[in-house]
């Protein structure tokens, strides 16, 4: 049985340089079509949360509370940044960044809040503890951001094969750019390489960008989700 489960230290309650800035900026733009595409259509399953423990569900909802559960984790994270005043002697890009991937992951967030609420039950706000990232240092702001996009890549990729629906495939092919582009931007102005921004910690040697399975990227996020999550019915 697949239960993360954290006790709660100070948690917060969940509740947006030109050519890489425009780069970012109209990477959203197609959620609203995938919003009417998952309108249409029915399912039939539902979560619940049961001794504390949010439940994903089962099926193609599952892997859509899922997804809104990374969401939750990215825009709490950046609109943490945001709140605090950014770090110490962020540049002007890096605010301007960070700025574009809080939109984005908000809307993100929001996007799966509405669709799955009109067509079954999305889990509650999570609660969630960064109390180990120091908001005021760069190194820990941007080191997290580098992992948190990563994983929302690899987690994307690796959820592809489990969406049965190809309305949905479709969205989170939108939605995959849009995390992978985020990825990009962080490790071109964090990472002092200039290949780093498609490095081969997360590239293969065919090209491909890696993908990782709920179970790994639920434990790999873990350390920042207070909120007990069982995924042990999604889809495998």
């Amino acid at each position: 049985m697949q239960i993360w489960k954290k006790s709660p230290p100070s948690p917060t309650l969940v509740k947006s340089v030109t050519g890489r800035r425009n780069f970012l900026r109209f990477s959203g733009a197609a959620l609203a079509t995938g919003a009417v595409l998952m309108a249409g259509c029915d399912l039939d399953d539902d979560t619940m949360v049961i001794d504390g423990a949010v439940d994903l569900g089962s099926g193609d909802l599952g892997i859509l509370n899922y997804a809104f559960a990374l969401e939750q984790l990215e825009a709490t994270f950046y609109a943490t940044v945001l709140q605090g005043g950014y770090y110490q002697n962020a540049s002007t890009e890096e605010k301007q960044i960070l700025e574009d991937l809080e939109k984005h992951e908000r809307a993100h967030a929001e996007f799966f809040q509405a669709a799955i609420s009109s067509v079954g039950t999305a889990i509650p706000a999570l609660i969630l503890d960064f109390s180990t990232i120091d908001f005021n240092d760069r190194d820990s702001v941007l080191g997290t951001a580098k992992v948190f996009e990563d994983l929302g890549v690899a987690a994307y990729n690796g959820a592809g094969e489990l969406i049965m629906t190809p309305e949905y495939l479709l969205v989170a092919g939108k939605i995959v750019s849009v995390e992978a582009r985020h990825a990009a931007a962080i490790r071109s102005v964090y990472d002092s390489d200039p290949k780093s921004f498609a490095g081969d910690d997360v590239i293969d040697t065919n090209g491909l960008d890696r993908a990782m399975m709920p179970s790994e990227v639920l434990a790999a996020a873990s350390p920042y989700i207070v909120t007990e999550i069982n995924a042990n019915n999604l889809p495998a």
